[in-house]
């Protein structure tokens, strides 16, 4: 339903302060679906962490400080996802965590895995290295005309598909997944069904009580606004006692102290795949990103980011730009690809860079991705600077 011009102009107002993004009003930059500006509270706590221990050591990071570490992020990514404190892992990165869990799983020779051709490859390669030692086959649905029909997808499972592994939101396109349609479909199949969250987690809600995502991983410094080096995963539990994690190490045993080398004895709970020291101090900021989200609420930055996109969409295409993301109400997200007949899409995107808008080149298209540090005037601004651009080109 198509919302009133009040409505609009007042939810269309800053939705953060300047001083939670100091840099937001220096330029415009709609690029978090490559690297969101970060939340000062998250640079302000990665800080304090590497500070504390360049000055103290062990002082304070002692050993029951390091066997506790990721007990609050654990409950604020529970709350992300409205899953259990104890179903999420943390890690280093999106991948490593995939990785761990790819080789959990194992798919075997005769098996096959299934996702996209258009997916971003991190969500493809921990499987393909598996299937390369095992012998599991790996099927990738086939984009058409810019576009990935769902029903491509289902129609690659059968009796013998393992694991379908899909982003919940495509990087290239901004299209949306219908997660409860593939899920059904997969588990049909008798298939575990994994998502990538990380296009999505912080932007658009995602409610893992209903039980149809088998796992899930999310990186942090996309619309999470956390940093690089830390990344979070939910394991359904009745998945995740029957795993042995593929990536171990001195945390991986339930005592992590206890420092025996003749055993391993994992814990009863996702903490099975946190499996040694990482970069802490991106684990603190990552807890602030994430209460930071919280506390404005996903759904009002969801809908903050779609009123963005609407403005942007129309204005493009009165510039006559060929849209290349969907643009019905379930398949569309706050990434939008475009590019215009006749023009260099790569000579735009450095012309609107010399105008301090930053977007991204992805293949032939210019990729805009709003957040919610965005505001009306950036796009309308933009929009002006596209315009101008293409006059000048004529």
């Amino acid at each position: 339903m198509p919302i009133s011009y009040h409505l609009y102009n007042r939810l269309m107002k800053p939705l953060v302060p300047t001083a939670d993004f100091p840099k937001r009003d220096d330029f415009i930059y709609l690029n978090a679906a490559n690297v969101a500006l970060m939340y000062e509270g998250c640079r302000t706590a990665i800080s304090d962490w590497y500070n504390d221990v360049a000055f103290n050591g062990s002082n304070n990071f002692n050993e029951l400080a390091e066997a506790d570490v990721f007990d609050s992020i654990h409950d604020l990514a529970a709350q992300l996802f409205n899953v259990n404190p104890t179903d999420i892992a943390v890690g280093s990165s999106a991948t490593e965590l995939l990785s761990s869990l790819a080789w959990a799983i194992a798919p075997k020779k005769g098996e096959n895995i299934i996702s996209t051709d258009i997916v971003f490859p991190s969500t493809v390669y921990p499987w393909q290295r598996v299937a390369n030692a095992t012998g599991a086959t790996l099927k990738l649905a086939q984009c058409k005309d810019d576009y990935l029909d769902l029903d491509d997808i289902v129609k690659l499972m059968d009796q013998q598909t393992a694991v379908v592994c899909i982003s919940h939101v495509e990087y290239g396109n901004g299209q949306v997944f219908d997660l409860k349609k593939l899920s059904d479909a997969a588990h049909e199949a008798g298939a575990l069904f994994i998502v990538d969250a990380t296009q999505s987690a912080g932007a658009i809600p995602i409610d893992g009580k209903t039980g149809f995502i088998d796992a899930l991983v999310c990186g942090a410094y996309k619309w999470l606004c956390g940093p690089f080096g830390a990344a979070v995963m939910y394991i359904n539990p009745e998945l995740q006692h029957n795993l042995e994690p593929g990536l171990v190490g001195f945390r991986s045993h339930k005592h992590m102290w206890d420092l025996d080398p003749g055993r391993i004895e994992y814990p009863d709970t996702a903490k099975k795949f946190e499996f040694s020291t990482m970069a802490f101090g991106c684990a603190r900021g990552l807890e602030a990103s994430i209460s930071y989200i919280l506390d404005i609420g996903v759904e009002t930055i969801c809908t903050h980011n779609r009123l963005l996109t609407d403005q942007l969409i129309a204005g493009l295409i009165k510039q006559n730009a060929r849209i290349l993301s969907p643009v019905n109400e379930k398949e569309r997200s706050a990434i939008v690809a475009a590019n215009f007949e006749g023009y260099d899409s790569a000579a735009l995107v450095q012309k609107l860079k010399d105008q301090q808008v930053f977007v991204s080149l992805r293949a032939d298209t210019i990729r805009f991705s709003p957040h919610f540090y965005n505001t009306k005037e950036d796009i309308g601004t933009t929009l002006d600077h596209i315009d101008q651009l293409l006059i000048t080109e004529k």
